[in-house]
């Protein structure tokens, strides 16, 4: 027994030991060959993934990239996990690099990735164990005869268990076995201990990695750029003067969709934010799981106080099995009062018209009676009407509050004006001048402001919100459209409430009112990869023997939006009160995914059912969360091979990575699928809505326009905050109860919504002088519309004016008057607004830029 155990050990060694020791191409004042340490550490919780140290002699190590992190584990949630643990790397027999890797201390399952270079890495998959209370200090080993790989790991318990493998996709079903030696060792190193295996590469290895963390480094650098540093950088600058001529006879279509939103339920958008509703908690629906546990308050009676009679929660003959819960009151004399707060109070100003509901039904008598007010802070009535209920059934009744005086700060106050007890649910109040007056309708003066972006489409539900925290939390449309009282509330992954009463009627009914085109996006079969309810991560997807259901409910959608109104969705869309179709032309199927093998079998099965079933609608699938990287390269091989017609891409950068890859999609093959950028933003340090973000915005989307042909779609994220309850920083449009907020990244989206156009007109632009990096801050586009306008836009973020010298032959040929508009200002400030104004544009026309600004110029040729 003891030589078979030395006998594996060996085997190990040289397992781990002998590959990649060819010297071809060192450089000279190198060795042949190095030993490299693969490694993780428990800095940060093990949050910080894999490691390299190298070393001529095993005795003195240099960490490469001073611990540069060459994978990280994307598993479960931001904070809590994404946690990589015992790292074990070794090569397969076709010299590919592999990692084995523990999740966490608490789950069955591990980590798999493999690479060909160290540098960069395939997709990762989580693979369950059914054996073992979790995964610890894995051991891979081949067995040659059987050709199998075999992972080894043990558990808390110190219970051995093995699997194996082929291919590192299917494995066998664990079995106990005997423990085995691992190779593992814990290092001394320079930057501290660190645990992993022993390998000897070529010196070519270490130099790709020493490459890939200088690039990086370099790229960081670069993308670290800030107009706070402008009075040194550009200490010489001159005045810059600009030689812009147009070349219409190159003119291209581009996307006349370029500009939309993007509404997801984040910072409190929907319920308290563009849903009018003003009761907080209407159903009494809330529960802590919403903020899995960590607020106890966070229960069916938040924002309810009872003063006065007594108050509990029952689900006993529930309205509807979707809304399960409702309040018993019992009061033993009259004067007792149910209070509701409302979100941060309930803005009341004088004069003002409401709509309140209520479902109520008496208990052990046949009638109840209630004095329904609206009540100051300081306890005077604002407004007051009387309801009354007969019989023991449920029932809904209605009626209108008007405001004699005003409040910002009111509240709901509910008194059963005879003793006994009653039920009461779905308290609701609408202001009566919702959006275009809708009923169950939206906030007007939030819903304008998303208008007065003149939005092309609007995305929704999300975002992350669509594919949720974990499986039992994915967004289900079906879930949200019906009568309110039989929408099924459910957590929002931000750790609040989602009412439902905001679904996907009433979002299709808004894109209607403001005439955008709606774009839906249903989960892939997935839960998010950042899950943690329920499991971690995708959670091994939708079970494949539900997929046929999930896939119809996703065409049944298609059938609600544009089926007629005999079929039976569309019959259901008109009883909501729309016979017409609502046009449906875009659907979105997946958002910022893990691109994994789980993944990628829903994916394709759902995508493959919608171009079958439906070809006239368009699809846009999902390249994962970033601008590069794993996800964005496996996701775009999908795209390539099922020849999905858009894909969404989603980046949050800094404003000098906007600055310095304004020619990123320069490059992009105009013959595959067409690109939505779904989500985006610049975050300046502080992630503030400043200027300096907003200018390197614009400087972007002059980009954009420029690649019109390519990129179809553009949406800013998040759109909008609740002050004082955001989860997620910058925003577009912040508000509270008696104001909205835009912001000046709000003035840049406007003016390239407002001043859009379907042609982009090329033209050759000339700077003066030496560049110094002056060249990149400048940026300028022209486009013309539908009408027959064309639009300058000229972007100067330089601290210095710019004198810019149009030729607009082919374009002009006789003096017009123009329509200008500038956005300038100090960078860091936040406040800065759009001035309008106008210009006389000729063939050769001169415009003076000022200093950090944009600058839009229509006329009509």
């Amino acid at each position: 027994m003891k030589d078979v155990v030395l006998k594996v050990f060996f085997t190990i060694i040289v397992f781990y030991i002998a590959p990649l020791t060819s010297t071809a191409g060192t450089p000279p004042g190198h060795p042949d060959s190095v030993y490299l340490f693969s490694y993780g550490t428990a800095k940060n919780g093990h949050h910080n993934g894999l490691h390299f140290a190298w070393s001529k002699d095993k005795q003195h190590w240099t960490p490469i990239g001073n611990e540069f992190s060459y994978l990280r584990s994307d598993y479960g949630r931001w904070g809590s996990e994404k946690r990589m643990l015992h790292p074990f790397l070794f090569t397969d027999q076709q010299g590919q690099w592999h990692l084995v890797w523990a999740l966490n201390e608490r789950e069955p399952a591990f980590g798999h990735a493999a690479s060909a270079d160290l540098a960069n890495w395939g997709r990762q998959s989580y693979p369950a164990l059914t054996k073992g209370k979790n995964f610890c200090n894995p051991v891979v080993t081949y067995n040659s005869a059987a050709n199998l790989y075999q992972i080894t790991y043990h558990d808390s318990t110190q219970q051995y268990f093995q699997i194996a493998t082929t291919n590192f996709k299917d494995y066998t079903t664990p079995k106990e076995v005997a423990a085995v030696p691992n190779p593992s060792i814990t290092l001394e190193l320079p930057t501290g201990k660190g645990y992993g295996q022993l390998h000897y590469v070529p010196w070519r290895v270490v130099e790709q990695l020493e490459r890939t963390y200088e690039i990086e480094q370099y790229s960081r650098l670069q993308d670290a750029e800030s107009t706070a540093n402008d009075a040194t950088r550009f200490a010489r600058l001159k005045p810059l003067q600009v030689a812009i001529k147009a070349q219409p006879q190159q003119a291209k279509p581009i996307s006349d969709m370029l500009m939309g939103v993007f509404f997801e339920d984040i910072n409190y958008a929907a319920d308290g934010g563009l849903y009018a509703e003003l009761i907080q908690n209407r159903d009494f629906e809330y529960t802590p799981a919403d903020k899995d546990y960590s607020d106890r308050s966070w229960n069916s009676t938040h924002s309810w106080t009872a003063s006065g009679l007594e108050l509990r929660i029952d689900s006993a003959g529930a309205i509807h099995e979707n809304n399960k819960h409702y309040a018993v009151i019992t009061v033993a004399q009259p004067g007792g009062s149910l209070q509701n707060s409302g979100f941060d109070g309930i803005n009341v100003p004088a004069g003002s018209k409401f709509n309140f509901s209520m479902f109520a039904k008496p208990i052990g008598s046949k009638q109840a009676a209630y004095s329904v007010s609206l009540v100051s802070a300081n306890g005077k009535t604002l407004a007051s009407a009387t309801l009354r209920y007969n019989g023991n059934a449920w029932t809904k009744k209605q009626t209108q509050l008007t405001a004699t005086s005003g409040d910002a700060n009111a509240r709901l106050e509910i008194k059963p004006l005879a003793a006994g007890a009653s039920a009461i649910d779905m308290v609701s109040l609408f202001p009566q001048n919702t959006f275009r007056n809708r009923p169950n309708g939206l906030r007007a003066d939030l819903a304008a402001s998303i208008a007065a972006l003149h939005p092309r489409f609007v995305r929704f539900p999300g975002g992350c919100v669509a594919h949720g925290d974990g499986l039992g939390n994915i967004y289900r449309w079906k879930n949200t459209i019906g009568p309110l009282e039989a929408r099924k509330p459910q957590r929002n992954l931000w750790g609040y409430h989602q009412s439902a009463g905001l679904g996907y009627f009433e979002y299709f009914q808004f894109c209607e009112d403001i005439g955008a085109a709606p774009l839906p996006v249903i989960a892939a079969g997935v839960s998010c990869q950042n899950s943690g309810t329920g499991g971690g991560g995708q959670q091994g997807g939708i079970p494949m023997a539900d997929m046929p259901a999930y896939i119809q409910d996703i065409l049944d959608l298609i059938e609600y939006a544009n089926g007629s109104a005999s079929t039976t969705w569309g019959k259901k869309r008109a009883a909501a009160g729309h016979p017409a179709p609502f046009n449906l032309q875009y659907i979105g199927i997946g958002n910022e995914d893990l691109i994994s093998d789980v993944f990628e079998e829903r994916y394709a099965m759902i995508i493959k059912a919608v171009k079958e079933k439906h070809p006239e609608i368009t699809v846009i699938g999902t390249v994962g969360p970033f601008w590069k990287g794993t996800d964005y390269e496996e996701g775009w091989k999908i795209a390539d091979a099922l020849h999905i017609d858009c894909v969404d891409e989603h980046y949050y950068q800094s404003p000098g990575w906007f600055i310095n890859h304004q020619d990123f999609y320069d490059r992009y093959d105009r013959n595959k699928s067409k690109v939505y950028l779904g989500e985006y933003a610049a975050h300046a340090a502080g992630r503030v809505n400043n200027l300096e973000s907003a200018l390197a915005e614009a400087l972007y989307l002059t980009s954009l326009e420029r690649n019109g042909d390519v990129v179809s779609m553009a949406s800013y994220a998040p759109l909008l905050a609740r002050e004082g309850h955001t989860q997620w920083r910058p925003d577009l449009i912040y508000f509270n109860n008696t104001e909205v907020k835009t912001t000046v990244n709000y003035e840049v989206q406007q003016l390239f919504g407002k001043y859009a156009g379907n042609t982009y007109i090329p033209a050759t632009v000339t700077r003066s002088g030496p560049q110094d990096g002056a060249g990149k801050r400048f940026a300028s586009s022209i486009t013309r519309n539908k009408a027959g306008e064309v639009i300058v836009k000229l972007v100067n973020m330089l601290p210095v004016e710019a004198s810019v010298d149009m030729d607009l032959s082919g374009i002009l040929s006789r003096e017009v008057k123009a329509e200008k508009l500038e956005l300038s200002g100090d960078p860091a400030r936040t406040g800065a607004r759009t001035v309008a104004g106008s210009a006389d544009m000729k063939t050769n026309t001169g415009i003076k830029l000022a200093p950090y600004s944009l600058t839009v110029i229509k006329f009509k040729p």
